[in-house]
């Protein structure tokens, strides 16, 4: 069957009401994705995984099919279960498909920590066609409604999963798969799973992990191509000592910086138009959106920028949702990685990006919010760095940010390059949550049982029976879990403690425990109250404690003038070893890349002059006085901190001290024996020869505390889970035998 037949063919099985819709929005022809997606789906019965750029239909794609089976054979429950990682996604997804939803007469129920009960109770009265819920309300039901799960899910055909480049290899995706299965024992049935992801590199890992559990394969269809139509802009700035002049964003003219030569430029890049400005950090979204508005009042315009990021309240962020949304309103949003997710923001005409993002997914995701409805993305990226003083050593004379930005924008240009998901080993932390959750579900259960249940998911294959045994025991001996007098295993009474906070479902930390408020007002949240008289940032605005409930874990704040830094703990994620390597290239290269600006194009000449005169290209070893040695790995975080642990195993031998980082970019250490040809020697006789067990990197005495219930893990457990999951020799046995290292 040629295309157009087939074209023709899958479009005739489509009811009335879906071929209505495709009329009313003008489309000529179903777009490639689509036919893909419904050929699977009408003539398959595998597992899909659909990847494709934003607003390019991957979720029509999906649902047209679905929703014609659903239409022509009715379900008598929950037909679809549709799992997303954010609230507002799911509050977004179906909005802009509420005309062919209506149409089709399937209901849709939203399900989260903040939808009403009475909407809950209407699903589980008479459940029926698409349930649309967080995997941390699925967990919620699975304990709570466990013998309700058969009934609301006894016809469950379709498992959807959005976003779930976010997902693989995480706690959170590991825990979507365990549900699934959980689901499939107990209706009786495995239902198909269909993924959807706008940003996938290598799909064969995110394929794989779809399918776990079904023993079905995954159809991927390969979506074409497409030619890369960007407006990108690069450009840097030093924060003191700033310059008489600065360019203007639209490069006409110059003008004296009032406050900050970066930030003003931002603002600039703003002006008038409806954006979203990204940062990589809370603190940074804070304090950008401190510093528009304090520019804003001292030019006497209007204030027009909201935030958006994980502590604030729902009501400030669903404020910030629906004003981007809406097209009369011409805002600013200052985001974190909250917003860069495919929930339906309307029409942005630019996206800022306040230094580099963590990796080409990122970029790409950021710079999709942008560009819909016919025009091309656009993202203005800005760099701020200190000024270098006469002492400043080598490493911090080079502008990291910026090489970043760039390697990562060269990286998708050139190979299309995304990096792919990091796999998850010995996910200890989930298994100790699923371990709870099973038994809160199902009652008293042998170990051996508990074993064969849970050690059998795809998820914890690589677990041992010894290393459960491991676990099992100590959750026994701290009360997480008893011993009935049959030998069976129950929840004790610290386990039953953590099962009646609403936070258990979770697997991800959540540390924000007091509620913050200004008047009736909630404003977010802080994980450590200041006292009474204090001040803090939140919300982009700065805030005075009034009363401090700590019974009820509650501030109480009034507004003040001004602007604050403020800190959260947190990992700011990892960065592929590509990057650095292209980053390296950069400093080689002589390329002119056509998106700089002049600051930027400045900058990157200085540090390639830079770079070439101090010999850190070919050395791996630099020297940078005395004893301070600079090395220079070019490795990403996991291959970067499995060579400072080599670094560290030979201290003594070295008389090495001092190890200092920044980044993945450089170490810097003290060595007051021997040469750095010796010491290359031997690092490479140790890591060419060493074999895939890195245990013994890590010392007796650590405690790698990561995951949220690792606190609760042996530490044997933690140890042996960080030399698998968090260090990487392979990348660095690779360099050492292709003598990328001198």
């Amino acid at each position: 069957m040629d295309a157009v037949s087939n074209e023709n063919a899958i479009f005739d099985r489509f009811p009335d009401f879906i071929k209505e819709y495709i009329y009313a929005h003008g489309w000529s022809q179903l777009k490639e994705i689509q036919v893909a997606a419904a050929a699977s789906l009408f003539y398959h019965d595998s597992n899909l995984l659909l990847t494709s750029s934003t607003a390019s239909g991957k979720t029509e794609a999906a649902f047209f099919p679905i929703l014609s089976d659903l239409y022509d054979n009715p379900v008598d429950s929950v037909g679809v279960l549709y799992v997303a990682p954010l609230k507002s996604l799911i509050n977004d997804q179906f909005s802009r498909m509420t005309e062919l939803l209506d149409a089709s007469g399937i209901p849709v129920t939203h399900w989260h920590g903040d939808v009403a009960s009475s909407q809950k109770k209407k699903l589980l009265d008479n459940p029926k066609g698409i349930l649309q819920i967080t995997p941390e309300s699925l967990e919620a039901m699975l304990i709570r409604r466990s013998n309700d799960v058969p009934r609301i899910f006894r016809d469950l055909r379709y498992v959807i999963i959005d976003e779930i480049h976010t997902l693989t290899g995480s706690d959170r995706g590991n825990q979507i798969i365990c549900q699934l299965i959980r689901i499939a024992k107990l209706i009786g049935h495995v239902p198909r799973r269909i993924g959807l992801s706008a940003t996938l590199g290598d799909t064969s890992y995110a394929a794989q992990w779809l399918s776990g559990g079904t023993n079905k394969p995954t159809d991927v269809p390969v979506p074409p191509q497409e030619k890369i139509k960007w407006r990108l802009g690069l450009e840097h700035f030093f924060m003191q000592n700033a310059p008489v002049s600065q360019p203007t964003s639209d490069g006409t003219s110059v003008k004296k910086p009032l406050l900050d030569a970066g930030y003003e430029y931002m603002y600039d890049c703003v002006a008038g138009k409806k954006c979203l400005v990204f940062s990589n950090s809370r603190e940074e979204t804070e304090y950008l959106t401190a510093t528009f508005r304090q520019i804003a009042k001292y030019k006497n315009e209007p204030d027009r920028f909201l935030i958006h990021h994980g502590n604030l309240s729902a009501s400030l962020r669903e404020e910030a949702e629906l004003k981007l949304k809406n097209d009369e309103e011409n805002v600013v949003t200052c985001a974190t990685v909250t917003l860069e997710l495919g929930i339906d923001i309307g029409k942005l005409e630019r996206i800022v990006q306040n230094q580099a993002p963590n990796s080409v997914m990122s970029f790409l995701q950021r710079l999709g919010r942008s560009g819909r409805r016919e025009t091309p993305p656009e993202m203005m990226m800005v760099f701020r760095e200190e000024d270098p003083l006469p002492n400043t050593p080598l490493p911090q004379l080079m502008p990291w940010q910026l090489l970043q930005g760039i390697a990562i924008i060269q990286l998708y240009i050139e190979d299309r390059f995304i990096e792919p998901p990091y796999q998850k080993t010995m996910p200890f932390s989930l298994l100790f949550h699923q371990t709870l959750s099973q038994l809160a579900a199902r009652g008293e259960m042998t170990a051996a049982d508990l074993a064969v249940l849970l050690l059998e998911q795809p998820v914890f294959s690589h677990v041992t029976k010894e290393d459960y045994r491991t676990l099992l025991l100590s959750m026994l001996n701290h009360n997480f879990l008893e011993m009935t007098e049959e030998k069976g295993l129950i929840v004790g009474l610290r386990g039953e403690q953590l099962l009646k906070s609403y936070k258990f479902f979770a697997v991800f930390k959540d540390t924000y425990d007091f509620t913050v408020r200004n008047g009736s007002d909630e404003i977010g949240t802080l994980s450590s109250p200041p006292p009474v008289g204090d001040r803090f940032a939140l919300a982009g605005r700065v805030w005075e404690v009034e009363e401090l409930d700590i019974e009820h874990k509650l501030l109480y704040v009034k507004s003040v003038d001004g602007k604050m830094e403020v800190s959260w703990p947190g990992d700011y994620g990892e960065i592929h070893t590509a990057i650095l390597e292209r980053m390296k290239k950069i400093l080689e290269e002589d390329t002119v890349y056509p998106y700089l600006l002049p600051g930027a194009a400045k900058r990157l000449s200085d540090a390639r002059h830079t770079a070439r005169a101090t010999g850190m290209l070919q050395k791996t070893l630099v020297p940078l006085g005395g004893y301070t040695w600079c090395m220079f790995p070019w490795a990403g975080t996991r291959s970067f901190r499995t060579m400072r642990r080599f670094l560290a195993k030979y201290a003594d031998r070295f008389k090495i001290s001092g190890i200092d980082f920044e980044g993945c970019y450089y170490v810097t250490f003290r060595m007051e024996q021997g040469s750095a040809a010796e010491l290359l020697s031997v690092l490479k006789n140790e890591i060419v020869t060493h074999d895939d067990d890195l245990n013994d990197l890590v010392s007796g005495k650590e405690l790698p505390v990561f995951d949220k219930y690792d606190d609760y893990i042996p530490a044997e457990l933690l140890r042996r889970s960080f030399a698998a999951d968090k260090l990487n020799i392979k990348e660095l046995q690779n360099k050492f035998e292709r003598g990328a290292y001198q």
